[in-house]
């Protein structure tokens, strides 16, 4: 599975690139809007922290100023991906920029029907949504599950991407639907590496090596 992370925080970034276990990033309008920085600028500085996909969203919602938005941002770095809403007219875009060659990241997607929709237009990736349907009482992993035999039953070139991830259990669920990527926000890739058996284990570890006064050398 790939680890992108869902952030537009450039220290948070760089964190996570120095850790050399992430392969993408995502952004949103939010997530840009909360750093204060401008659109270009900043994606601009990831590509230069991280060497992988990056997502970059269009925010009109007629095709013809989508597609121009598109282009544009396209256009900032080889490794931007366009992020585009799943709406009827996003999905013209999605299929005109596929056939352009131009990657992208079909987002807001909540139902299998909705991911096959961008699946068949030639979406790069497909962000199903898991935490905002689990706070309806819904189960997001469902949707997931079913995108991921959907894309092999058809062979379709999408890569399943879990989107709205709440806790590290939503990475062990994607990892047992078989999802492609899932992307993380910062505060839940550090609670992967933390378990309080593992922080036991190394302080007996390293209480019974001081009391030995062995050395390394």
């Amino acid at each position: 599975m790939k680890f992108f992370i869902d952030s537009a925080n450039l220290d948070e970034i760089k964190k996570v690139a120095e850790w050399g276990l992430v392969d993408g990033v995502t952004t949103n309008p939010s997530l840009l809007a909360k750093e204060g920085r401008g659109f270009k600028d900043t994606i601009c500085a990831i590509a230069d922290l991280i060497d992988g996909p990056i997502s970059a969203e269009v925010v009109s919602t007629t095709s013809d100023e989508m597609l121009k938005e598109a282009h544009t941002v396209a256009s900032w770095h080889p490794n931007v991906v366009v992020k585009i809403p799943f709406i009827p007219e996003g999905m013209r875009v999605v299929r005109q920029l596929s056939e352009e060659g131009i990657k992208t990241n079909v987002t807001l997607l909540f139902t299998l029907n909705q991911a096959l929709i961008a699946a068949k237009a030639g979406a790069t990736f497909l962000s199903n949504f898991v935490g905002r349907v689990d706070d309806l009482g819904g189960e997001g992993m469902v949707a997931v599950q079913d995108t991921v035999n959907m894309v092999h039953t058809y062979d379709f070139k999408s890569e399943v991407l879990v989107a709205s991830i709440r806790s590290p259990q939503t990475i062990v669920e994607s990892v047992r639907a078989g999802a492609h990527i899932a992307t993380i926000p910062f505060k839940v890739l550090e609670l992967m590496y933390k378990h309080p058996l593992t922080d036991k284990g190394l302080q007996s570890f390293l209480d019974d090596w001081k009391r030995s006064g062995l050395t390394i050398e």
